[in-house]
C-alpha cells in the first residue's frame, strides 16, 4: 500500500475521533440540565462519569473484538450504540435514571468501542512513527468539543429547541459520521511494514522483545503501573473538563454562551496535546514526556483559582487539556514499546479502564469538594498535590526485561 492511502486512513479516523470526542462538552448540558429539572450538579455529573466509565469498559472489548472480526465490526456496532444513546437521551424527562442509562451507560460503551479502532489500526500501519500517529489517531478526540460545545450551547439556548432536542440531533449526526468514517478501517497485510524502514538503535531498545498477549502482559508490574501513570494524568485533567463551563461563568462572570465558546476553544489544547506531546516522546521517551506533564500541570492547577481574566484563565486551561490528551496521545505508544503492536487493541483497551476509573474520581471529587466548600479552591489544590506524587511512576518504570529476549519483532521484520 501507497504512504498516501495510510495517510487518508489516518485522516478517517481523525474524524471519526471527532464525532466520538463530542463527550468532552459534556459541561455545556450541566447547567441547562439543572434548571430544567431540578437535579443537582452532583446527579448531572454523575451522567458524564458513568460514560466515561463504560467507555473503558467498551475500548476492552472493542480491542478483543477487533482482533478477531476486524475493525469494522466494531465500529458500526460503535456508531449505532453511541448515536442511538445520546438520540434517547433526548427523552431524559422520563427521569434521571434514563440519562445515566442512555447517555451514560449505551453511549459510553458504543465511544469506548469506536475509541479503539483507529489507535490499534493506525499503530500497524505506522511502525516508523508510532508516538506521532498515536497522538493523531486520539487527536480528533480532543478536538470533539471545539466542534460540539459552541453548536449545542446555541441549539439548548434556543427556545424552538432546547436541551432534550439538542440530545436527539446530535445523536443523529454522530450515528452517520461514525459509520462514514469507519468505512476506511482496515488492517495491513500481515508483515506489513512501510517501505525501506529500519527501525533506528534507539527505537530497538524502547520497544519490547516480542509481542506480549494481554495476560502476559498483566503479569508484569509495568502495566499496571502505565495504568496507574494514565488514571492519575486523566484524573486531573478529566475533573477539569466536567465542570468547564460553570467554572469559567464563576471565575470570569461571564454568560453561558460565552463560556461554551471558551469551551470550545479550550478544547484545542486537548487535541494538539494529543499530537505534540506524542510527538514529543518520540524524542525525549515517553516516561519524560509524562513526567514533564505532571511538574506543568501541579503549578497550572494551584494557581487556578487566582485567576478571573478570561484570557489567561482560557490559556492556563488550554495547556492543562494538553497535558491531560497527552496521556491519550503517548500512552498507545508506551504501551506498545512495551508490550508489542500486535495485541495493542486488547493490551491498551483494557489499560483505559483507567479513563473510566478517574472519571468516578477526579469529576465527583471537583463536584463534592464546590458543595462542601462553596468554591473550587479546595478541589483544584489538592489535584495539584496528587500530581506531585504521580510523578514518581514515570520516574521508576522501564521496559519489561526477559531472560533470553530476541530482538524486537519490528527489527526482525525490517532487517530481513
Amino acid at each position: 500500500m501507497s504512504n498516501t492511502h495510510r495517510w487518508g486512513i489516518a485522516a478517517a479516523g481523525f474524524l471519526m475521533q471527532i464525532a466520538l470526542g463530542a463527550v468532552y462538552a459534556w459541561s455545556v448540558f450541566v447547567n441547562p440540565l439543572i434548571a430544567r429539572f431540578g437535579w443537582t450538579r452532583s446527579q448531572v455529573t454523575l451522567a458524564f462519569t458513568i460514560c466515561i466509565f463504560f467507555l473503558g469498559i467498551g475500548a476492552f472489548f472493542g480491542g478483543q473484538w477487533l482482533n478477531a472480526k476486524g475493525p469494522r465490526a466494531v465500529t458500526i456496532t460503535a456508531a449505532l450504540l453511541y448515536g442511538l444513546g445520546v438520540f434517547f437521551a433526548g427523552w431524559s424527562n422520563i427521569g434521571l435514571w434514563w440519562l445515566y442509562l442512555t447517555y451514560g451507560v449505551i453511549g459510553g460503551t458504543g465511544i469506548g468501542l469506536g475509541y479503539i479502532v483507529p489507535i490499534a489500526v493506525l499503530v500497524k500501519w505506522f511502525p516508523d512513527r508510532r508516538g506521532l500517529i498515536t497522538g493523531i489517531a486520539v487527536g480528533g478526540f480532543g478536538a470533539g468539543a471545539l466542534v460540539t460545545a459552541p453548536i449545542a450551547a446555541r441549539l439548548i439556548k434556543d427556545p424552538s429547541i432546547g436541551v432534550l432536542s439538542t440530545f436527539k440531533y446530535l445523536g443523529i449526526a454522530y450515528l452517520a459520521v461514525v459509520i462514514l468514517a469507519g468505512m476506511f478501517m482496515h488492517l495491513p497485510a500481515e508483515g506489513w511494514r512501510p517501505e525501506g524502514w529500519t527501525p533506528s538503535a534507539t527505537q530497538a531498545r524502547q520497544r519490547a522483545a516480542r509481542d506480549y498477549t494481554l495476560a502476559e502482559s498483566l503479569r508484569t508490574w509495568q502495566w499496571w503501573a502505565l495504568w496507574l501513570t494514565l488514571f492519575l494524568n486523566v484524573t486531573a485533567g478529566i475533573s477539569l473538563i466536567s465542570q468547564e463551563s460553570p467554572m469559567f461563568q464563576k471565575f470570569a462572570g461571564v454568560t453561558a454562551i460565552v463560556a461554551g465558546s471558551m469551551v470550545g476553544i479550550v478544547s484545542i489544547g486537548n487535541s494538539v496535546g494529543r499530537i505534540f506531546w506524542a510527538w514529543v516522546s518520540d524524542s525525549i521517551t515517553r516516561r519524560w514526556t509524562f513526567i514533564t506533564m505532571f511538574l506543568l500541570q501541579v503549578v497550572l492547577f494551584w494557581i487556578l483559582p487566582a485567576l478571573t481574566g478570561v484570557t489567561i484563565l482560557m490559556v492556563v486551561s488550554f495547556v492543562i487539556l494538553m497535558c491531560y490528551g497527552g496521556g491519550f496521545g503517548t500512552m498507545p505508544a508506551f504501551a506498545a514499546d512495551y508490550f508489542g503492536s500486535k495485541n495493542v487493541g486488547p493490551i491498551y483497551g483494557l489499560m483505559l479502564t483507567a479513563w473510566g476509573f478517574a472519571s468516578a474520581f477526579g469529576p465527583l471529587l471537583l463536584a463534592n469538594t464546590l458543595k462542601s466548600s462553596g468554591g473550587y479552591v479546595s478541589g483544584l489544590h489538592i489535584i495539584a498535590v496528587i500530581l506531585v506524587v504521580s510523578t514518581i511512576l514515570p520516574i521508576l518504570v522501564r521496559p519489561p526485561q526477559e531472560q533470553g529476549a530476541q530482538p524486537a519483532r519490528e527489527s526482525i521484520k525490517a532487517t530481513t
